[in-house]
């Protein structure tokens, strides 16, 4: 696994070994920045159920200038570190090592919001539902955050619209698929002025 483009652009990550963790390939990934390339510029991302923080360093190696990482594994935390590390981007990073809604609860003093909330969380576990319900009441996401679910195909996000949350895209691969969300508007307003309403 590398980082694909940017200031680390083919620096080999380390992965975590085992089957705790489920790295998202080279060629998912880089398919995935080729859509966020032209909003990453200045923009702050979350990387939750990090693993490896591959994720977000790629958004840091393109021009992000803030990630942070939560992960509940310390095997994770330490693999996200080294590669931090060795990326020379672990001065716009933050890991924090706990449950991921533990960790929401501790960016929201003080935080601003994310521009891109990206999670990867283990299949078939609803965690991606959990999630989101706690993120559409916290000052973490705003109107214009891009939340990006990294699921399996037979994953279901009928649920979604009730939550408060529009899809906005649906790229599916092979095995799994990457869901694009963003906040429902009041009734009234557009998305004309989303950087992203045009892509996503």
């Amino acid at each position: 696994m590398r980082v694909i483009a940017g200031s680390a652009r083919r620096l080999t990550l380390k992965t975590v070994e085992g089957m705790d963790t489920r790295p998202t390939t080279d060629r998912i990934k880089e398919t995935l920045f080729n859509m966020l390339q032209n909003d990453l510029y200045g923009c702050s991302f979350l990387d939750l159920f990090a693993g490896s923080g591959a994720i977000g360093i790629e958004a840091l190696s393109r021009g992000g200038k803030r990630a942070v990482f939560i992960d509940s594994g310390t095997r994770q935390a330490a693999c996200i570190r080294e590669n931090l590390e060795k990326t020379r981007l672990a001065e716009r990073a933050q890991v924090l090592v706990c449950d991921v809604v533990t960790g929401l609860k501790r960016l929201e003093n003080g935080s601003e919001s994310f521009d891109f909330i990206f999670m990867d969380p283990p299949y078939g576990f609803g965690h991606e539902r959990r999630v989101l319900e706690y993120l559409s009441g916290s000052p973490l996401a705003g109107e214009d955050t891009v939340f990006i679910v990294e699921a399996s195909l037979e994953t279901d996000f009928s649920w979604a619209e009730a939550l408060g949350y529009g899809i906005t895209k649906e790229k599916r691969y092979k095995t799994n698929q990457h869901v694009f969300l963003k906040r429902k508007r009041d009734k009234g307003e557009t998305d004309e002025n989303s950087n992203l309403s045009g892509q996503l």
